[in-house]
């Protein structure tokens, strides 16, 4: 198994966006000393996030990084020029000696209707159509194509070329069978997100994704899946994780309840015991992710690259004890293909 810490780089105001943002290159360079394999950063264009721009962010962390993959979670086609995205990622593709992975997918947020003037009634066909011509011209030196969402290109070059040839392009998915859809379509891998719900409607997209790829001419059996994780805290002491992160997770259920927002587990012992969260001993972790890889048949997992409402000690412990306990476990007992190859 293979794992990446993500970060949405959610912003509470208590320190200012260039403090933020330079938390988020230093926990990148403490994954990469930690032994992750890849480091993610979302794309959201509204409060409470600062994410809005995750190729400058990525490109700052490449600089310094050298080993660790470089992930988008996701990038949003729907939203993006895509010869504009195609630019700022190729760029950063050789910034970063070939260590860039894209996961795409829709996007969500009120922000996308007012920024954007994208809508619920034409976000799919925007991302399929943004990624269509994204990996043409990844892929080809010149693209002639014609679409709805932006002027066509005759005998375009864009410029620079990649250095990865092709690129490996993951499909993030929530809950929509649009996105997996698209992702069999093509054989690309799927990333679920894992995180708001039980296993089980996880594990039936991820099910029907198997069924389209089959349905597409594609082998079911070599499908690729990666799968998120709902907060992160390991301790050697089952009882000290749990007391230390309830204060964390009823903070959560408080910022549900002020947004309108019917939570799904009500206590920490129900996140526990039914979500994706990974909170407890080494053992318990490596218990839960093989119970989850049951339903999933993931090779790839993420966990919460900041500290959550943990201190940066608690923070780094945690995922120091992750790395040298659970990590090494799940790599040898759950197989996984490497990162970036596409073949």
């Amino acid at each position: 198994m293979k794992f990446l810490a993500i970060t949405l780089i959610v912003h509470d105001r208590k320190k200012s966006p260039r403090d933020r943002l330079r938390e988020v290159i230093d926990n990148a360079v403490f994954a990469e000393e930690a032994g992750f394999d890849g480091f993610g950063v979302g794309e959201r264009h509204e409060a409470p996030f600062i994410s809005s721009s995750p190729p400058v962010v990525l490109s700052h962390i490449a600089a310094r990084t050298s080993r660790i993959r470089l992930f988008t979670a996701v990038t949003t086609l729907s939203l993006l020029d895509p010869v504009r995205a195609y630019e700022d990622y190729a760029t950063l593709d050789n910034l970063s000696d070939g260590r860039l992975e894209l996961i795409v997918g829709k996007g969500n947020g009120t922000a996308q209707a007012q920024l954007f003037h994208v809508t619920t009634d034409d976000q799919w066909d925007r991302n399929r159509e943004g990624y269509e011509l994204f990996t043409r011209l990844w892929r080809e030196d010149r693209v002639t194509w014609a679409g709805r969402f932006r002027p066509s290109l005759t005998d375009a070059e864009v410029l620079p070329r990649p250095l990865q040839q092709p690129i490996r392009i993951w499909h993030g998915s929530a809950t929509s069978k649009a996105s997996v859809e698209l992702a069999a379509q093509y054989g690309d891998p799927l990333f679920s997100a894992n995180v708001t719900n039980p296993v089980e409607p996880y594990a039936e997209l991820i099910a029907h994704y198997r069924e389209r790829l089959a349905f597409h001419g594609h082998d079911a059996s070599k499908a690729l899946v990666g799968a998120g994780s709902a907060g992160t805290y390991v301790h050697e002491q089952s009882q000290v994780a749990i007391d230390t992160y309830r204060p964390i997770f009823n903070a959560r259920l408080e910022t549900f309840k002020r947004y309108g927002v019917q939570p799904v587990f009500t206590s920490i012992e129900d996140a526990i015991e039914r979500s994706s969260m990974l909170v407890g001993s080494p053992q318990q972790i490596i218990d839960k992710v093989h119970r989850y890889h049951d339903r999933l048949g993931h090779e790839v997992m993420h966990v919460q690259a900041d500290a959550d409402g943990l201190t940066d000690k608690q923070h780094r412990a945690s995922l120091e004890l992750f790395q040298h306990e659970v990590a090494p476990v799940l790599r040898r007992e759950i197989p996984s293909r490497p990162l970036g190859v596409t073949a």
